[in-house]
């Protein structure tokens, strides 16, 4: 047998399987394309877990759709927050709707009618649940002040802007508000039980984007049971008294304003103090200027008046100190200047409390003890 002869040519060869892969493209992972349908059209936290194991799949099985499964992870994610969002908000409008309207009684052992918040005014009192002032939102059940009562409202106001104006922003103004709608409310605040407490209802970063811009100034009594309006305002009180407790509480709200931060680290800011008690003094010794001229008034008021012009004359020195130690040497001895003895006494002649509040007092001996101001206990809710 003979071998046959060579070709005269090569043979042809096959030509390369497309996109250099042996036996095609490898398949796309379904997956990957179900994660970002289901993100976008269906349910985002399923298309979380199609995500994911469209991930694990192509990295074991070398498939395509690693891009696609990266977006549509990232999609669903996105998805998956608004819609917790706007359930969120979908779920607290229903129930503060199903609140107004009556509709949620849980706390059948809390007195009085179950009242929206915003339809509280000056003047109503009202119970929450355990008494807690302290709660974000409570139930807030309307009562007459004349029965046993949690709190009392000296003032309900919208605020106005449209842009948030930030939480520590938002607490010094409403506390700064509240004081004052308190001491218009019940301006002799020496005949307040030691019990009684400012909070107020402010708007929060979230309710304020749902169009939330009331403030509710509040005395809370719920540490004891309380009966009985503690209002008395302007319209209730004879105009001299009105004249004098406005010229006093001014000065405490300016003795109260002192800055947080230490002498040594803030002693500008407590200078700007200083000079704004002086003025809140300067405006209580001309008032008893005018009391001096009153027959039975002009021995405490000229005693009062004495006091206040050698208090000033220390928050002078302060409001130039030159340093902290020479701020805080005048402050002590502004604050000793003004003993609480001499203001009972002309509150007495006034016809108004002489019952000395805590916050004046120090160690027990609240005769002898400089005004401060009344110490800031609130609460933003």
């Amino acid at each position: 047998m003979t071998t046959p002869p060579p070709p005269l040519w090569p043979a042809p060869q096959p030509s390369p399987p497309p996109y250099g892969y042996p036996y095609g493209p490898p398949a796309l992972n379904g997956f990957a394309l179900a994660s970002l349908l289901v993100g976008l059209l269906c349910f985002p936290p399923l298309g979380v877990v199609f995500g994911i194991v469209a991930l694990v799949q192509i990295a074991k099985k070398g498939e395509r759709g690693r891009v696609l499964a990266v977006c549509g992870l990232v999609v669903s994610l996105l998805m998956s927050g608004l819609m917790v969002f706007a359930v969120e908000r979908v779920a607290d409008t229903l129930f503060h709707q199903a609140r107004a309207m009556g509709a949620l009684e849980p706390y059948e052992d809390v007195e009085g009618e179950l009242t929206d918040g915003d339809d509280l005014r000056a003047g109503d009192c009202f119970n929450v649940p355990g008494g807690d002032l302290l709660d974000e939102d409570p139930f807030v059940y309307r009562i007459a002040c004349t029965r046993v009562h949690d709190a009392e409202i000296t003032s309900s106001t919208r605020l106005s802007g449209t842009r948030f104006p930030g939480t520590e922003e938002l607490e010094r103004s409403a506390t700064e508000d509240c004081w004052r709608a308190q001491d218009a409310y019940a301006m002799d605040t020496w005949a307040l039980p030691p019990y009684a407490e400012m909070f107020y209802f402010a708007p929060t970063r979230e309710s304020w984007g749902d169009g939330d811009r009331r403030l509710v100034c509040v005395i809370g009594t719920a540490e004891q049971e309380h009966t009985g309006s503690l209002r008395k305002d302007a319209g209730m009180l004879k105009p001299e008294q009105v004249t004098f407790l406005h010229a006093m509480n001014e000065a405490d709200q300016a003795l109260g304003a002192s800055p947080a931060g230490a002498v040594e680290d803030a002693l500008a800011e407590h200078q700007a103090w200083a000079r704004r008690v002086d003025e809140a003094l300067a405006a209580e010794s001309r008032m008893l200027d005018g009391a001096k001229q009153r027959p039975e008034l002009a021995g405490p008021a000229g005693v009062q008046k004495e006091r206040v012009e050698a208090a000033r004359r220390q928050w002078q020195k302060a409001a130039r100190a030159a340093d902290p130690d020479a701020f805080a040497e005048a402050w002590d001895r502004a604050l000793g200047e003004l003993p609480v003895a001499a203001e009972k006494a002309l509150r007495g002649a006034y016809g108004l409390s002489t019952t000395v509040p805590e916050w004046l007092e120090d160690s027990g001996d609240s005769e002898e003890t400089g005004r401060d101001g009344p110490s800031v206990e609130t609460v933003a809710l």
